[in-house]
C-alpha cells in the first residue's frame, strides 16, 4: 500500500516541471531519502541537470550534484515513467493570456500524462498555482473520464485506487530564511483519505504541515496569499504617488509607521510587482469571480495601479533628464537590476522589462549592469548582455535608474560617479554624499 511505502520512505517518487518550484521539491525530497525521477519537457534543462548542474539559484550544485551522482535523483523527458511512480507532484506555470485569463496549457499537457499511466495506489498532488475549483472540476475529470481509452483511469476511483490532492507551493526565489522544508505546507484532498496519504508524504520531508478541507480552499488559499501582497503593494505604490505631489518621502513615511508593533505591516513601493506570483495570481481570482457574477473591483484596481508603475518611473527619468536639460530622446541610460527582486536571477514578469520598453519607445538608448542576470531578453529577443559596473560606464551615462536594488552593488561609489540617478527601490537611503542627484519615487 502507498501509505506504507511513504511512511517507510520507500515509495518512488517524481515531479513534472523542473523550475523554481519543481527542482527545490525533488532536492527535498530525495534528501528525506526518497528516490526521486524529475521530469520536464525541455531537454537542454535534463541534459544539464544529469551533469549535475543546477540553474535555479536555490538549489546549489554542491547540494544537487551528489543527489544526481547517487542515482538518488534521476531526470528524464520521457513521461512513460510515470508508470513506476508512487507520487507525482505537478509544478508546471500557470501563466496568464493577453487578455488575463488562466493559460492552463501546461496543466492540461502534464495531466493527460498522468492520465495515460495512472495506475493503483497512485498519488497525484497538483502545486501549480491556479484557480479554485481546478482540481476538483478540471484535473479530476481529466484522471478519472472513462471516453479516454488510451488509460487505465477508468477502472480507478480517486479517493480508494488513486489520490488526488492540492498542495500550493510557497517557494519566494532568494529568500534564505524561510525555503522548502521549513515553509509549512497547505494541503487539501479530494476526499479525507487523500488528504491524509498527501500529508503524510509531505511530513516525511516538511517541518510542518496544515490540512484544509478540500481543494478548493487550498487553492484559494495560495491566491489571497498573493492578492494580499498585490493589493498593498498597490496600496503603497499609490500613497507614493500622493506623497510625490505632497512633496513627502514616503520611504521615511514607511519606516516611521513600521515603528508601530501592531496593526501595520510595511510594503514599500517600487517599478511594479515581478515574478510569477504577484502579477499573475490575483487575476486568477478575479477571473474565477467573475463566474460567480462577482466583479473583484479592489484586486483589479491594485493591478491596474501597479501596472501604472513603470509608466511613473518613466516620468521621473524624464523629470531628471530635464533637470539636466536633456531629452529623453537619444540619452544614454544606464539600467541597473533587471531581476525582478533583489539578489536573484529571476526576470519573470520583471517591471524592470516594461521599463525598458518605454525608453526603448522614446527613442533612448540603454545599457544595464545586473549582477545575476548575463543576458536580457526582451520579447523574445537576446538584446543585450550585462556591462562590467565601471567608473566609465556610470560617468557616460546621462542617467543612472536603479531598478533593482542588489546588494552586490556599492551605493556611495555609484552616487559619487553619476550625473543624476532615478532610485526606485531606495537603494541609495544610507548615501551621505551626493542625494541632491538622487531622485526617488
Amino acid at each position: 500500500m502507498i501509505l506504507q511505502k511513504i511512511e517507510t520512505r520507500t515509495a518512488h517518487a517524481g515531479v513534472i516541471g523542473l523550475g523554481y518550484v519543481g527542482l527545490p521539491l525533488i532536492v527535498a525530497i530525495a534528501s528525506a531519502g526518497f528516490r526521486v525521477t524529475g521530469i520536464d519537457i525541455c531537454s537542454e534543462k535534463i541534459e544539464r541537470l544529469k551533469q549535475g548542474i543546477s540553474d535555479v539559484p536555490d538549489v546549489p550544485d554542491t547540494v544537487f550534484a551528489p543527489l544526481i551522482t547517487s542515482g538518488q535523483i534521476q531526470v528524464t523527458t520521457n513521461f512513460s515513467v510515470l508508470q513506476e511512480l508512487d507520487t507525482v507532484n505537478i509544478c508546471v506555470p500557470t501563466p496568464l493570456r493577453e487578455n488575463r485569463t488562466p493559460d492552463m496549457q501546461f496543466i492540461v499537457a502534464a495531466v493527460e500524462q498522468v492520465a495515460q499511466h495512472l495506475h493503483s495506489q497512485q498519488l497525484i498532488v497538483l502545486e501549480s498555482t491556479t484557480y479554485p475549483g481546478t482540481t476538483e472540476e478540471f484535473v479530476m475529470p481529466m484522471l478519472i473520464d472513462p471516453s479516454n481509452k488510451d488509460t487505465a483511469a477508468q477502472t480507478l476511483e480517486v479517493g480508494r485506487d488513486f489520490y488526488l490532492a492540492f498542495s500550493p507551493e510557497r517557494i519566494e526565489p532568494g529568500n534564505s530564511t524561510y525555503y522548502m522544508t521549513n515553509t509549512p505546507k497547505i494541503i487539501g484532498g479530494v476526499t479525507p483519505h487523500c488528504t491524509h496519504i498527501a500529508e503524510t508524504f509531505y511530513a516525511q520531508f516538511i517541518n510542518k504541515t496544515h490540512t484544509v478541507s478540500s481543494p478548493r480552499t487550498a487553492e484559494m488559499v495560495k491566491l489571497l496569499e498573493n492578492t494580499f501582497r498585490s493589493v498593498n503593494i498597490g496600496l503603497i505604490n499609490e500613497v507614493a504617488l500622493i506623497c510625490d505631489r505632497m512633496d513627502l518621502d514616503v520611504w521615511e513615511i514607511v519606516d516611521a509607521a513600521a515603528t508601530k508593533p501592531f496593526g501595520f505591516m510595511p510594503f514599500y513601493p517600487g517599478p511594479g510587482p515581478g515574478g510569477h506570483c504577484i502579477p499573475v495570481d490575483p487575476h486568477y481570482l478575479s477571473w474565477k469571480a467573475q463566474k460567480y457574477q462577482y466583479h473583484a473591483r479592489f484586486i483589479e484596481l491594485a493591478s491596474e495601479i501597479n501596472n501604472e508603475m513603470p509608466k511613473y518611473v518613466l516620468d521621473k527619468i524624464s523629470h531628471a533628464l530635464n533637470l539636466q536639460r536633456k531629452p529623453l530622446n537619444g540619452s544614454k541610460l544606464l539600467i541597473l537590476g533587471v531581476a525582478y527582486k533583489k539578489d536573484i536571477g529571476d526576470t519573470r514578469e520583471s517591471p524592470a522589462l516594461e521599463v525598458i520598453r518605454l525608453i526603448l519607445d522614446k527613442k533612448a538608448e540603454f545599457v544595464y549592469h545586473d549582477p545575476y542576470v548575463e543576458n536580457l531578453s526582451l520579447d523574445g529577443r537576446k538584446i543585450h548582455h550585462s556591462q562590467p559596473l565601471t567608473v566609465n560606464l556610470v560617468e557616460s551615462a546621462d542617467c543612472v535608474v536603479i531598478l533593482t536594488d542588489h546588494g552586490a552593488i556599492n551605493y556611495n561609489w555609484l552616487v559619487k560617479h553619476a550625473q543624476i540617478i532615478v532610485d526606485t527601490r531606495n537603494a541609495t537611503r544610507d548615501v551621505q554624499k551626493g542625494q541632491e542627484r538622487i531622485i526617488k519615487i
